[in-house]
């Protein structure tokens, strides 16, 4: 085996062992965080519940779908509930009303001034309380604080051949795209930079993306 080889053998192990430690100290956080995220869960839901019976809305606060994971892996995801309880009624009036709109919406999955939204879940959706559910989920070993985006199970096919690189890590609570812009980038800026994370992720760009985040959150940019 020449010396370049060599070479080139232990800079893969090396980085892969890096890798490794990464992802287990990602682990520990992502842990320690979603059990203080839970501790505010109950309380959170108690005012939303009280602040949707005041309007008259007494279905459940919590809403959950199928979400492709890590390797393909199917999980629910959690969010509160922040739509009319007959939404898929009413998206499938609006596509039919609207079929010049249907292509764009199977490609961005989402509406402008959508007509399922509730007044208390365009709060939730500006805020970024509607994600507050999936620290159960980062809890489960599904998702991480921060990671791409989870997607619907046909949606990962948007990523052609890179649909395994983006599967190769835990979607996140938070992320590259979702702390800088969101609804203002287009789907192709945002699987750009999905992936674009999978490729660079590491401890100081996981720290960068959550001050981001909060600085997101803060100003509500990009919130729909």
């Amino acid at each position: 085996m020449k010396d370049s080889d060599i070479v080139m053998e232990q800079t893969g192990i090396a980085y892969h062992c890096k890798r490794a430690m990464y992802f287990a100290i990602k682990r520990i956080f992502d842990l320690l965080c979603s059990l203080v995220g839970m501790l505010f869960l109950i309380p959170l839901a108690i005012i939303i519940k009280i602040c949707y019976i005041c309007t008259g809305d007494f279905h459940s606060i919590f809403y959950s779908q199928e979400r492709i994971g890590k390797n393909g892996k199917i999980f629910r995801l959690y969010k509160f509930r922040t739509m009319v309880s007959n939404a898929d009624e009413i998206l499938q009036d609006w596509l039919k009303n609207n079929p010049e709109k249907r292509e764009e919406y199977y490609r961005d999955r989402k509406i402008d001034k959508d007509p399922r939204i509730t007044k208390i879940g365009g709060l939730l959706r500006k805020t970024s309380l509607d994600e507050f559910p999936q620290f159960i989920n980062v809890f489960l070993g599904d998702m991480s604080l921060i990671g791409p985006r989870p997607v619907v199970i046909d949606e990962a096919d948007n990523y052609g051949k890179n649909k395994d690189k983006f599967l190769s890590i835990r979607p996140g609570l938070t992320g590259y795209w979702a702390s800088n812009g969101r609804s203002n980038v287009t789907y192709d800026e945002r699987m750009e930079m999905e992936l674009f994370y999978v490729d660079h992720c590491g401890i100081m760009f996981d720290l960068k993306i959550i001050w981001n985040t909060i600085v997101t959150v803060i100003k509500r940019d990009g919130a729909k």
